[in-house]
């Protein structure tokens, strides 16, 4: 099968950005396998050119509030979802920005847990003044939610640091009987998001990585170099884990309905981001490789620029190398290399890569290198997110 490329692709496109930005619910369906929130600038962009992209993120987080939610309640990740649900959503005079000034909201750190608590009850009332200034029956709706959520809530629950928006899909995940799929919908609907949003899985797991000197990491936040020192040795394979405190052996299956989204987009990216935990981590469920190596529309992969704790001794050739051994560990032998990665997109002038990328390895694999402007004055040392967007959607 060959990737379908049916014109000559000039970066940027204006012709079609044009286009797109005149009708963006007529957008292209361009699909994201991430996590963590560095493509959220780039999705505050894309929601302007197409209200039809699709994120498929992983739900394998360990740190942050969300770790108090997945302890309390045996739960997914929800932090990284409603990162990118807010990314989205709409922020206009047409959306509901009182909805978003409220599921933005976040418990201060230093007040005290009963203070927070009573903050809490007040916006079940629909007493609190973020809540009074939404109508009904959205208002209700909300209110129902952390309802559900305060019911269930561990005696000496830590609230201090909560999303407002985590406690409120929380609430909606107990209240569906632990399915997540639900409350993203309505969420959705309520901050009027411009596009498409899910866990790549619903099942509670966890990240393990052994690494190369033998010694075994069990849980995200150890990886990230975020709440933990850092790495001090290379990772050498991800997998998954039924707990976050020893590493049991795990496997998960895409889900019909995330496997029809990969069937239907018009371009795949593997957007920057944590290597390992928020791109990885999406390719570990059975199927994911196989949809992809099915579909033959473009597919992207966008290295980091800096450094990533999680890539220590990483070139971009090994990059590429690593994501393609994960995406053939699904798809089988069959698929060729361009099957699964068809271009590489970089900017070798302005950004800082861990290496210089062998153009000789990249003919070799069959893959394309597009080396364009996606670092400007203003963006460096990191990718500017109207040119990386542009040069994206123009691969459409």
């Amino acid at each position: 099968m060959a990737i379908r490329i049916t014109r000559s692709v000039k970066l940027p496109d204006l012709v079609r950005l044009n286009r797109y930005q005149r009708a963006p619910e007529l957008g292209p369906q361009m699909l994201f396998f991430s996590g963590g929130s560095a493509i959220n600038s780039a999705s505050r962009v894309l929601k302007n050119y197409t209200h039809n992209s699709t994120h498929l993120v992983t739900p394998f987080d360990s740190g942050g509030s969300s770790a108090k939610l997945r302890e309390a309640f045996s739960m997914p990740s929800i932090g990284d979802l409603r990162s990118r649900l807010m990314a989205l959503a709409n922020e206009t005079i047409t959306g509901h920005p009182e909805v978003y000034a409220l599921f933005t909201f976040r418990f201060p750190q230093q007040a005290a847990n009963r203070k927070l608590q009573a903050q809490l009850e007040s916006m079940i009332a629909g007493e609190h003044p973020l809540v009074c200034d939404i109508s009904n029956p959205m208002r209700r709706l909300i209110r129902n939610q952390l309802g559900y959520f305060r019911q269930a809530m561990p005696e000496g629950f830590d609230l201090r640091g909560a999303s407002i928006g985590n406690l409120i899909l929380a609430g909606g995940f107990l209240n569906n009987h632990q399915h997540l799929d639900p409350i993203i919908f309505l969420f959705s609907k309520l901050v009027g998001v411009l596009g498409t949003v899910r866990a790549i899985v619903n099942d509670d797991l966890h990240l393990a990585a052994d690494l190369e000197d033998g010694s075994r990491v069990v849980g995200q936040h150890r990886l990230t170099g975020k709440e933990v020192a850092p790495l001090g040795v290379p990772i050498r394979r991800l997998y998954l884990s039924r707990l976050a405190t020893k590493f049991v052996p795990a496997e998960s299956a895409l889900r019909k309905k995330n496997r029809k989204l990969i069937d239907q987009a018009e371009l795949i990216c593997f957007p920057p981001g944590s290597f390992y935990s928020s791109l990885i981590a999406n390719l570990l469920p059975k199927g994911v490789g196989a949809a992809i190596a099915d579909n033959d529309c473009p597919k992207v992969y966008v290295p980091n620029l800096g450094s990533d704790p999680e890539q220590i001794g990483m070139s971009v050739d090994r990059c590429v190398l690593s994501l393609l051994d994960y995406l053939r560990a699904d798809a089988g032998e069959a698929p060729v290399n361009d099957q699964l990665v068809s271009f590489v997109l970089i900017d070798s002038r302005r950004g800082r890569y861990a290496s210089p990328i062998s153009l000789g390895l990249m003919r070799e694999l069959q893959i394309q290198v597009i080396d364009t402007k996606l670092v400007s004055k203003k963006s460096a040392p990191y990718y500017d997110s109207e040119l990386l967007v542009a040069a994206l959607l123009s691969l459409t």
